[in-house]
């Protein structure tokens, strides 16, 4: 019998497994359920309500957050996007007149002094540097129609995502009556254990990264509000992003502008950014091991190797995966899941 549900359990598995990745925006609903289920229990206790006036209550106060925050999102970031987009055509100008025109003119006047081989060498290598641009533009412009065809797809996912929500809302006390009765005693406490640890360390991971994201954009706009740059919400925003990416991550977009406002001869604002970028940087990086290991439970220095090897290992995804395996490693040794206790 032992070996049957073993057997059961690990074609369980392996199902699961092949299904997830098709299921993640049922996965989501069922974990925000989750997490909207004490929202709901103390409208049930406070206000008497019930189940489904209650589910109606905390779902459409959920969807009115989700939407203000959405709409504040779009309308700030598009309306800068669309200012920045119509000022393009006289950036692209000023940095020819500024820096492409005048280097070339020197190089005109350079390269008569050089021996042929030499300017042969670095024609061909400006050509390939052009080239490598000209790809970089039209994979950019690729992205950008890709995304703008995974739209309606997105749409239809989040619309599955809210049905669900709203329905595994009302059906998780028959769903959690359903898993219990179908569990022992022994593994129901181990099984609570556990859940309860992994929801906890969950909603400090999300809490670590609102916080370590919310501070990146405020060191971004004051930065870039002091240096007197314009659409400092949707670059801050684009800083935000890059700097999720761990070492050197706000590098990619403020090392690049920078070293663009040098040649402008705007030092100041060079000088500034550099300083930004430094700041940011060590701030995150000094106080990211901490932020998540007094929000998830685990030491700082787990907290720093997780995060380190995940990235190593799975890049952006392992970001969440390596301090969520440590989690999970934790959790089902303290359930006893696990044995360490073990000597050579």
């Amino acid at each position: 019998m032992n070996k049957k549900k073993w057997i059961l359990l690990c074609i369980l598995i392996v199902v699961v497994m092949i299904l997830l990745p098709l299921s993640l925006s049922l996965l989501f609903a069922l974990i925000t359920a989750l997490l909207l289920d004490g929202a709901v229990q103390r409208l049930q206790k406070h206000l008497k309500f019930g189940r489904g006036l209650a589910v109606f209550a905390a779902f459409t106060a959920y969807v009115a957050l989700l939407g203000m925050i959405g709409y504040f999102t779009v309308k700030v970031v598009f309306d800068q996007f669309v200012s920045f987009a119509s000022s393009l055509p006289e950036i692209i100008k000023e940095v020819y007149a500024s820096i492409i025109q005048p280097t070339l003119t020197k190089w005109e006047q350079v390269q008569e002094t050089i021996p042929r081989g030499v300017v042969q060498s670095l024609e061909e290598s400006f050509t390939a540097g052009l080239k490598s641009f000209e790809e970089g533009v039209n994979g950019f412009l690729n992205s950008l129609l890709d995304f703008i065809a995974f739209l309606p797809g997105f749409m239809f996912e989040i619309l599955i995502y809210l049905i669900a929500l709203y329905l595994f809302s009302l059906e998780l006390p028959r769903l959690k009556r359903m898993i219990a009765d179908s569990l022992t005693e022994k593994t129901k406490e181990k099984l609570t254990l556990v859940l309860e640890e992994l929801n906890k360390a969950g909603i400090g991971f999300v809490k670590a990264q609102i916080f370590l994201s919310a501070l990146t954009f405020v060191m971004a706009f004051a930065g870039l509000s002091i240096l007197g740059v314009p659409y400092t919400v949707v670059l801050s925003l684009l800083i935000v992003i890059v700097d999720i990416l761990p070492i050197l991550g706000t590098g990619s977009f403020l090392v690049p502008w920078a070293i663009y406002a040098f040649f402008q001869n705007d030092q100041a604002l060079s000088i500034g950014l550099v300083i930004l970028f430094l700041v940011i940087t060590v701030v995150r990086r000094v106080i990211e091991p901490k932020i998540f290991s007094s929000s998830m439970g685990i030491t700082p220095l787990a907290a720093l190797i997780s995060l380190f090897i995940g990235f190593k290992l799975l890049g952006f995804i392992g970001l969440f995966a390596g301090p969520a395996l440590v989690i999970v490693f934790d959790t089902l040794r303290k359930a006893r899941m696990i044995r360490t206790d073990f000597k050579f």
